[in-house]
């Protein structure tokens, strides 16, 4: 979670650096207004941290894992009968 609002601070202030001198006075509201849009974009698209991943990656891994060795397990039975 803290990868997504420091993602969402890097592009807002990046908005905001590019805004013209005039607009100062509605930097607050534009910021509030991105920070909003962007944090709403990004839930609704269910994205995971690299963590997440990383750590689901490693079940799948184990998951293969055992699956094959069940799976030459049940061979080695089925040869015996």
């Amino acid at each position: 979670m803290n990868t997504r609002k420091a993602f969402i601070e890097e592009i807002t202030q990046q908005l905001e650096d590019g805004l013209p001198p005039g607009l100062g006075l509605m930097r607050d509201d534009i910021q509030s207004i991105v920070k909003t849009a962007m944090t709403g974009t990004l839930s609704r698209l269910e994205l995971v941290t690299r963590e997440e991943f990383d750590v689901q990656t490693a079940v799948l891994l184990r998951s293969r894992e055992k699956l094959e060795a069940l799976a030459l397990r049940l061979e080695q039975l089925e040869e015996k009968s």
